[in-house]
């Protein structure tokens, strides 16, 4: 089986993952697409009773729970075992009431990816800051976020340095 047609499996399993991963799934939040190369996702969340704020319109908790792991969980894939890769911090700022199915896209690009290899290439960490919005079904901006992640390229000991007291 060619690397295309296993990562396109992995990508199917994730997806499914996801969507019966707990937090997500009480939150509602459902991943609708992610792109065979992991660098596109798209997510959704219908507004329910169970997150539904004491007004009536989206909990920012579960709105903060959709943006949550997405570009943690795609930046792992796609750097591989040479990097660590952690959520640092979020800012969500409420814009508009979300009065049903919110959407959010996370896209990770050619320049992001050189921005990480070239910042962390002698081991330094790096917290690029990526911007989040969700938007309601006629596109309303819902809220926007900065997420900042932690990566950090893992260095490898030398022969040498592994056998020195």
């Amino acid at each position: 089986m060619g690397d295309g047609r296993k990562l396109a499996r992995k990508v199917r399993w994730l997806r499914w993952l996801i969507n019966i991963y707990p937090p997500l799934l009480g939150a509602g939040v459902r991943v609708r697409s992610i792109s065979p190369d992991m660098r596109q996702i798209n997510v959704s969340m219908p507004l329910r009773w169970y997150n539904r704020n004491y007004v009536g319109v989206q909990y920012g908790g579960s709105l903060c729970s959709m943006i949550d792991p997405f570009y943690m969980l795609m930046l792992v894939e796609i750097l591989g075992p040479d990097y660590i890769v952690w959520d640092k911090s979020v800012d969500m700022e409420f814009v508009a009431p979300g009065r049903g199915e919110v959407f959010a896209e996370f896209y990770v690009d050619d320049a992001l990816l050189e921005r990480v290899r070239s910042a962390t290439a002698t081991g330094e960490k790096y917290l690029p800051v990526l911007p989040v919005t969700i938007v309601d079904g006629a596109g309303n901006v819902i809220a926007k976020a900065q997420k900042t992640l932690y990566i950090r390229r893992k260095m490898r000991e030398s022969a040498g340095d592994a056998h020195a007291n």
